[in-house]
């Protein structure tokens, strides 16, 4: 159980939680700020990283990824310098992935340049509609235009580029959503992340839900039929489906999602962040505080912006590898999962007469009908 985490790896999780504005779907942490100070941010973000580094000594870093908020409203310099610390800390990986999470402004895009000098390779962008419309309803505050600007400035400027769009969106028809995807497929540089509009307890969103106010949300059939659609198109067009919401040419896979999905340790620093690391012979869940000034004071004045420490139970580490891992095409591995648990995964029979989950040898994965029921399923294994 003490190097089970191997199996995906070794990344950094660094949360920025502003934005310049909170978009109505969003229940990330992330926060609409008029002023940052920045130097207070970094002193406290290197505290809170060196602090981590003693405790993971000689490992071997695959990913570091800057997600928020919106990370691209960070300093360049800012971010060269934790770049810089994390690469004094450990050993970087040869292929190793630095992801940073960018909003297509263009005040952001004309930064480009100097993110990649600072260090990061690769760029992740939130487009999420390709229609003008529908970027106001989702309360964006990029055009297409400045979008397609920013994103040709992207490949310009980075090896790896991918954009999110999200899809099921409110009065949105499927023949509508083939015009969008074939666009998204074209302009795609080799990974793309469509998500299904999902609408979350606590957001703008939500609360409108609930008064009835946010009509034109699709049927469950009808978001079936774009899931297919999606599965369908990208595969079609060598972009397969790695996991739920992901899609990417063979290599080009989100390295530091895999080691969430696939049960890697990670840390996690700045407001909200979670973390999972394996010490000794005990599987750790970390948390930090979520507000921007309490997680500053809590590093300020007690060095550590960890608010909980949780050892998982050996059922409660093989439960988060069964419900990572069942959002991935290659699915779970049955006898890893019994070594954690200590006892026998038993996959229930109907789940498979139903065709929702497939077994090959070691091997149990979801099947793409499966994956419209993932919760469901998720729930159906664990122990």
């Amino acid at each position: 159980m003490n190097e089970d985490w191997r199996h995906g790896g070794f990344g950094l999780y660094i949360h920025w939680p502003f934005c310049e504005a909170k978009c109505p779907y969003c229940d990330f942490n992330s926060y609409v700020s008029p002023s940052v100070d920045d130097d207070v941010w970094e002193k406290a973000l290197l505290s809170e990283l060196d602090r981590h580094a003693e405790l993971t000594k000689g490992r071997l870093l695959n990913s570091i990824f800057f997600g928020g908020g919106t990370p691209s409203l960070m300093p360049p310099s800012m971010v060269e310098r934790l770049i810089s610390r994390a690469l004094d800390h450990w050993t970087a990986a040869n292929n190793i992935e630095i992801t940073l999470e960018a909003n297509p402004s263009s005040v952001e895009a004309a930064r480009f340049a100097d993110f990649h000098a600072a260090g990061v390779n690769r760029i992740s962008m939130g487009i999420q509609a390709l229609n003008d419309p529908d970027l106001k309803q989702l309360g964006r505050l990029h055009s297409v235009a400045e979008a397609m600007t920013a994103l040709k400035i992207a490949k310009q400027t980075f090896s790896r580029v991918s954009f999110d769009l999200i899809y099921a969106r409110q009065n949105q028809s499927l023949p509508e959503w083939r015009l969008e995807l074939a666009k998204a497929i074209s302009l795609s540089d080799g990974h793309l992340s469509l998500y299904q509009l999902t609408i979350e307890p606590g957001t703008a969103f939500g609360f409108r839900a609930e008064a009835g106010k946010l009509r034109g949300l699709p049927d469950e059939d009808l978001a079936a039929d774009m899931f297919d659609f999606t599965n369908e198109a990208c595969s079609s067009a060598g972009l397969a489906g790695y996991e739920v919401s992901n899609y990417s040419y063979k290599g080009l896979e989100s390295l530091h999602n895999i080691i969430y999905w696939q049960g890697g340790d990670y840390i996690g620093i700045g407001p909200g962040a979670h973390g999972r690391l394996t010490l000794g012979r005990r599987r750790i869940a970390t948390q930090t505080a979520l507000a921007p000034i309490a997680w500053l004071d809590r590093v300020s004045l007690k060095s550590s912006g960890t608010v909980k420490s949780e050892v998982l139970s050996k059922t409660s580490h093989a439960n988060e590898l069964i419900m990572m891992g069942l959002r991935l095409q290659s699915g779970i591995s049955r006898s890893r999962v019994e070594a954690i648990a200590g006892q026998p995964l038993l996959i229930p029979e109907h789940l498979i007469e139903l065709g929702l989950i497939e077994l090959n040898n070691d091997e149990v994965r979801a099947t793409d009908s499966g994956r419209l029921l993932l919760n469901q399923l998720v729930e159906a294994v664990m122990y």
